[in-house]
């Protein structure tokens, strides 16, 4: 299955990781450019974020001892950044 992350856009895709031991509990994509990337999801293995950030989404794990609401925050802040140069 295929989704699209718009352009300047954040998204979360905690409930798409289907592997029990996978070691992230969630992953935050940032699209900082100007066009729509598709993206494969469920995710079912760490290659799984290389090969989006290859695509030239900006891939944030977060871990259990994380606080997703700081990244998200911060992953955010540096995408309205990024929104103002354009």
């Amino acid at each position: 299955m295929k989704f699209v992350v718009r352009a300047h856009h954040i998204v979360s895709l905690g409930g798409y990781i289907v592997e029990r031991n996978f070691p992230y509990r969630n992953i935050i994509l940032v699209n900082k450019s100007d066009e729509p990337i598709k993206v494969e999801i469920p995710v079912f293995n760490e290659k799984w974020i290389d090969e989006h950030r290859d695509l030239g989404l900006e891939v944030i794990p977060v871990g259990e001892g994380d606080s997703f609401l700081s990244l998200f925050r911060k992953a955010k802040a540096d995408l309205e950044l990024v929104k103002l140069e354009n």
